[in-house]
């Protein structure tokens, strides 16, 4: 199988710079975009995608690409790595969807309008097929890869992103009503 990620993880586990410099322009976008996503926050992702990279490097040992495809390996680390940070926010942090985009607006009149976006999408979630909404809730809102819903839903992987590419479609629609 031609996984050029996996190639450049056995590179760093052989101690080669130069292959931690070609991973990290391979696939440090995607691996913020995951960051960014959980955390919220793109200093801390930013941050926190530099500390992924450290672990990469000292861990790169332990990927087999037996279990799975490099950029798999990799999502796993940085979503672990934001849910360890998460964890390590005090209390007061908001921990759900609603409360993070309610704390985010700070004006009366944005608060309104925060709200009734959360609405227009739980009202739009609600027409598609609970399991898809559920997945698609998993996915987008709590961060959870897609191994981890295909493993949930009982689905095979492809069947996981025909759900997502069709439900973001149709809530895409949803929402521009």
């Amino acid at each position: 199988m031609n996984d050029p990620v996996a190639d450049l993880l056995q590179r760093c586990a052989a101690g080669d710079r130069s292959a931690l410099r070609e991973l990290y322009r391979a696939t440090s976008a995607k691996l913020m975009g995951v960051l960014l996503r959980i955390l919220g926050e793109r200093s801390e992702a930013e941050d926190a995608l530099q500390e992924v990279y450290t672990r990469v490097w000292l861990r790169a040992h332990r990927f087999d690409e037996a279990r799975g495809r490099g950029m798999t390996w990799l999502i796993s680390v940085a979503r672990n790595h934001a849910i360890d940070r998460l964890r390590q926010r005090p209390d007061t942090a908001p921990d759900s969807y609603d409360d993070t985009l309610h704390a985010a607006v700070a004006s009366a009149e944005g608060r309104i309008v925060a709200r009734s976006e959360v609405a227009r999408l739980n009202h739009c979630l609600d027409t598609l097929e609970p399991a898809r909404a559920t997945a698609l809730r998993g996915a987008y809102l709590e961060g959870l890869s897609y191994s981890e819903l295909s493993e949930r839903h009982a689905i095979p992987l492809n069947t996981l992103r025909s759900w997502l590419r069709r439900g973001l479609s149709r809530l895409r629609e949803c929402m521009d009503q």
